[in-house]
This record gives C-alpha cells, structure tokens and sequence, in this order.
C-alpha cells in the first residue's frame, strides 16, 4: 500500500492506514504490507519526540485487527518504545489469527531519523507458518549486508519506506539531477534486492509533500516523499507498482513465495546504491546530530497517548 501520512499525528495516521488496508483486504490480499513508520511518517520535529508507542500498543492492535478481519497475514514499522526504555523502528509481522509471528528493527536510522530512534541487530528472518520471511525496511534495502543476510534463507521480502526526495536548492540544475537521481534509486532498489536474494519482495511506500525544518540549519525542507509500493517477482521484475503521483492507494499482484537462484552477485563494499555526495554528506551530519538529539530530545519521553480501539 501507498500511504500519504500526516507529520505525528498518530490518531490520523492510524485511520488512514486501516482505511487503505482495508481496500487492500477487499481486494482479496492475503499478504497485506504497511510501510515504514506508518504511525507516523517521518521529518524532523519536535513532534515526533512524542509519538513513539509501547509495543503493546494501538499500532500493534491495528495489525493484528487487520491481520485477523481480512484472514491476512499483516506488517509494518512503527516507533515503539522498548522495555529498556530506548525507542526502536520496528517491524511487526502479524498472522491471520492475530498472533505476532516475528519482528525487525531497523539497523541504522536514517539522517534525522536517529533523533527519533536507536537501531537494532537481528537478522530480520521471520518463520511465518511454512514460509521464511526477510523484512527490510527503506534504507536497508541500500545496504549490502540486508543482502548478505536474506540471500538463500527467505521465500518472501516484506517491508516499507518513507524516502524522502533531495530539495530544489540553488543551484537548481545540480539539485534537479541529484533528485532524479535519487528518485531512480528509489524506485529501482527493492527489484534489484530480488535479484541478489533470489526472493520476490513486497514493499509498501509513502507518498506526499514534506515539510519540516533541517537540523542545525536556519532551512527549511520542503519536498516530496518519493512513494512507489512495488510487488515484484524474484528476478526483479515489477508485476505492480504506484507511481507517488498517483497519490495514495494500493497495489496487488499475484506472486508465489519461493528461493530461486540469485540473478545478480551482492555489489562489494557497504552500499548497494551509489548515494550522492549530497546524501553522503547529510547521512554523517544528521547521524551527529541525531544521536545527540535522541538523547537529549526523545530519549524517555512518555509515549503517545493514542485510544485503543
């Protein structure tokens, strides 16, 4: 599913992603895939700092009553708040009977994503019934080692992001390049994970116009989330896809999970995808200050305060 989410408005988010799994359900979906921080959306605000949810929690209750309505095996990520007290981007995988049958947490946050979240180490193989399952969430499809971890061990690839777009700044004619750039890395990384893995993958995306201010700068972001939710098969071809500008919606697909033999060889070193300079530079200065941010800013705030349906 496609998803056009507002800046921390949990309640909002919440409706907007029953309604469209809804459509999904309808449609007769038996795998049905909420994307990245689906609770939430994601840009750097205070905010967010308020709306991480404890795992047992409204996010949690809105998967499993999907998973359960629709006869559907349901997941999505979500800032939850962890016993230890840290808040994590976790994916939840849920059964069509309700029960959690596995979860991931997100190995690196994003830029400003490490103001809101700290990362985990599992290696985001779910056991779901008679199929094994890898998760990857945005960024971690950039990553050789998401790779090295799923390639010859899952039937499916499940997960979601929330890809934002690089700003029309001056001079416009580099930034324009740099954002088509990053607009076909967006759009081509969960096809080329298939072929290293072997796996046909379903991702779930966000959509819509961002805004928000840019951290340790007078700047304001303004763009766009660059959407494209995608089922393709495991040789990486893309048997459904929405374009962001279709706005929010789902896509359907039949495919048949399954190890198939790896197409293409994992690309040496850590990244999948060449970033650009100017992600390059963001990702070290934002991960900085992100950390710092975290600990000051988010760390042991009290959760959202969200009814339980």
């Amino acid at each position: 599913m496609q998803m056009e989410p507002v800046l921390g408005d949990v309640a909002e988010n919440l409706r907007r992603a029953e309604l469209l799994a809804n459509e999904a359900g309808a449609s007769g979906a038996d795998w049905i895939v909420l994307p990245e921080f689906f609770s939430t959306g994601m840009g750097f605000t205070d905010r967010m700092a308020d709306a991480a949810l404890p795992v047992e929690g409204p996010a949690l209750d809105l998967l499993r009553r999907l998973a359960r309505r629709h006869n559907a095996t349901v997941g999505g990520s979500f800032i939850c708040r962890d016993a230890d007290g840290h808040n994590r981007n976790a994916f939840f995988l849920v059964g069509p009977r309700g029960d959690v049958v596995g979860r991931h947490d997100k190995d690196i946050p994003t830029m400003w994503e490490n103001c809101f979240y700290v990362g985990g180490d599992d290696d985001g193989v779910i056991d779901a019934d008679e199929i094994s399952v890898g998760a990857a969430v945005c960024w971690e499809f950039m990553r050789t080692r998401t790779a090295h971890r799923l390639r010859g061990r899952v039937d499916l690839i499940v997960g979601g992001s929330a890809w934002w777009s690089i700003p029309a700044w001056h001079p416009r004619s580099l930034t324009r390049r740099m954002e088509e750039d990053n607009a076909r890395t967006a759009a081509g990384v969960a096809s080329a994970m298939a072929r290293v893995v072997g796996a046909p993958i379903v991702h779930a995306a966000h959509t819509g116009a961002l805004e928000c201010p840019l951290p340790w700068s007078p700047l304001t972001y303004r763009g766009w989330l660059q959407g494209g939710a995608v089922i393709c098969d495991a040789e990486g071809v893309v048997l459904a896809r929405r374009d962001r500008r279709e706005g929010p919606g789902v896509v359907v697909a039949d495919i048949e999970p399954g190890r198939s033999a790896p197409l293409d060889d994992i690309p040496a070193g850590f990244w999948f995808h060449d970033r650009g300079a100017l992600s390059s530079f963001t990702w070290f200065y934002q991960r900085y200050h992100g950390k710092r941010w975290y600990r000051r800013h988010a760390l042991g705030r009290p959760t959202a305060e969200v009814e339980r349906a």
